[in-house]
């Protein structure tokens, strides 16, 4: 089940609320929420915010700091004594300073290595969208390793995580599967909010479709009232909104606790 395959179901007076029966199977990609294909930010967007939370789990349940090993011979990856089948989403060159998608193939892989790259590329044939189609550019800060290996394991079928492999030249960035379900697992209110914190502060996102598309795969129902979407995990959280041009942007956070209300400011 892909990351955006989450069971929802819609209630009187919520928006797209999240939820795990009697329920369908969806794509936020396929719903009311006017993503824009053709536009990074907004596909970005829809991927960052499950990726940050999965990349934090996978990194301490599974990387915990220890030693890595590819190999494309086999098609997997190591770390420790643990070893996880891989795909190879693409490459950065240091020398130019350029993206290569894996699908590209330069090296003449396996196929069975290339499944995601080539879901990835078949989507940006489908979309119209040349970021997906285009097999090398250069990097800046929103077209990168990370950024777009977080939007290839999002936007896949399959649930992967992703690893950064350094080496003399420049990376290589592996998709990583076949890990414990719970890197895969909802998130509490707690750690939503810090990791909605730590993206809006940190990426150039769009904060509705972050937020929106976040709650969708945590499966947690919410509902809009004016400019504050009202989440509601053990506890509600408050996520209040305003216009910042042709936008919303988020200005404010607040949940109540046994403790009383606690606000984040943004």
């Amino acid at each position: 089940m892909g990351l955006f395959d989450r069971f929802k179901k819609k209630t009187e007076g919520q928006k797209e609320s999240g939820g795990k029966t009697d329920a369908l199977r969806v794509s936020i990609f396929d719903t009311d929420y006017h993503i824009d294909r053709n536009d990074w930010e907004q596909v970005y967007s829809a991927c960052v915010g499950p990726m940050v939370v999965i990349q934090k789990a996978f990194a301490e349940q599974v990387v915990k700091d220890m030693d890595w090993f590819y190999d494309f011979g086999e098609g997997t990856i190591r770390f420790g004594a643990d070893v996880y089948p891989m795909q190879f989403i693409g490459s950065e060159a240091e020398r130019s300073n350029t993206w290569m998608w894996g699908w590209h193939n330069i090296n003449g892989f396996d196929d069975n290595l290339l499944k995601l790259a080539n879901e990835i590329n078949q989507t940006g044939r489908e979309w119209d969208f040349d970021v997906f189609t285009t097999e090398c550019f250069s990097l800046d800060e929103e077209l990168n390793g990370h950024n777009l290996s977080m939007v290839a394991c999002a936007l896949s079928k399959e649930n992967y995580c992703y690893y950064r492999c350094p080496h003399d030249h420049g990376a290589v960035f592996a998709a990583v599967c076949g890990v414990p379900d719970q890197v895969f697992a909802p998130v509490g209110a707690q750690d939503f909010i810090m990791r909605v914190l730590e993206c809006i502060r940190q990426l150039p996102v769009n904060h509705r479709i972050l937020i929106e598309s976040l709650l969708m795969w945590n499966g947690t129902p919410y509902e809009w009232k004016e400019n504050v979407i009202s989440a509601h995990f053990g506890t509600d959280v408050h996520i209040e909104f305003e216009e910042a041009g042709d936008r919303l942007r988020v200005s404010g956070i607040t949940t109540k606790s046994s403790n009383g209300v606690e606000f984040y400011d943004y």
